[in-house]
């Protein structure tokens, strides 16, 4: 148990660590090079970067103690450690990549979807392996765990006050309208890296020939399923309904048995996020997938 526990560990951190590594490359690549912003107390380091010619790694590096402390009470000491390897990883790495400084990109707008992309790529990393850069991350991630709201559209907001702040200092408008560009892609990519390791879709169907269709998922999805009674509101009649979650690339083959049993069956797929369990992350056995 103890192995399997550090093995854990080992993993979560060399997940930080990459992720760290992506966030710094295009933080200092796309974002520093074309005189971009960026938003939460990333923002503000650029702000003193630019304005006082203060290294931003080492900004940050200082600036997260009190933030650290905040993640200390409310996030635990498994994440609070993960925050902390988040924190200082991202800042070391943030000036050990500052050659990457270079010349400006001749196309602004390709610099910021690059930027977004490669930013909202590494912070989704760091997110989905238990970690943070500190800074608003551990804001998100404390509301995340007790509002639930995403943290990619919490970081959103906070990043349009620092925004607001930046165009009142340094930051001219045409280059403030670039840098929200490279923040909606990466509120997107953020959850998307974090959802993207076991989300699937997830079925209800309403049908006479329920028992026909839950044997073909059964042997030929090789899926689950639970059927439950229901009764219509409006008939008052009651038929059996059936729920299931299969994989995304196993919905095209799910219409095709629903529509070979019953194509007049009534039908809703969606998308089911963080899936755990026999089938996603568990095997038969119950046992991890690697």
């Amino acid at each position: 148990m103890r192995r399997t526990r550090f093995a854990s560990h080992l993993k979560s951190i060399a997940g930080i660590a990459l992720g760290s590594a992506i966030f710094a490359f295009g933080l200092n690549a796309f974002t520093i090079s074309n005189g971009l912003a960026e938003g939460g107390l990333t923002g503000i380091a650029l702000m003193f970067n630019y304005l006082f010619g203060i290294p931003p790694g080492w900004f940050l590096l200082a600036a997260n103690g009190p933030l650290l402390i905040l993640g200390w009470r409310t996030l635990g000491g498994r994440a609070m450690i993960m925050t902390v390897v988040g924190t200082v990883l991202s800042s070391v790495l943030i000036e050990a990549l500052a050659f990457l400084r270079t010349t400006p990109m001749d196309d602004t707008l390709l610099a910021a979807l690059y930027a977004g992309a490669a930013i909202g790529t590494g912070l989704g990393l760091i997110f989905r392996f238990g970690g943070t850069t500190g800074g608003v991350d551990i804001v998100a991630r404390v509301v995340n765990k007790y509002r639930g709201t995403s943290m990619g559209r919490t970081m959103f907001m906070i990043d349009a006050g620092v925004i607001a702040l930046s165009m009142l200092t340094y930051l001219d408008t045409e280059r403030a309208m670039y840098t929200i560009v490279s923040l909606t892609v990466a509120a997107r990519v953020i959850d998307f890296v974090q959802e993207t390791a076991y989300s699937a879709r997830m079925v209800l169907i309403v049908s006479d020939r329920i028992d026909a269709i839950a044997h073909r998922i059964l042997h030929e999805l090789g899926r689950g399923a639970t059927i439950i009674q229901s009764r219509g509101a409006y008939t008052n009649a009651e038929r059996p309904m059936l729920y299931c979650v299969v994989a995304r690339n196993e919905v095209v083959h799910l219409k095709a048995i629903i529509m070979a049993e019953d194509p007049t069956a009534f039908v809703v797929i969606s998308d089911a996020h963080d899936v755990h369990g026999e089938g996603f992350t568990l095997d038969e056995e119950k046992r991890p997938i690697r």
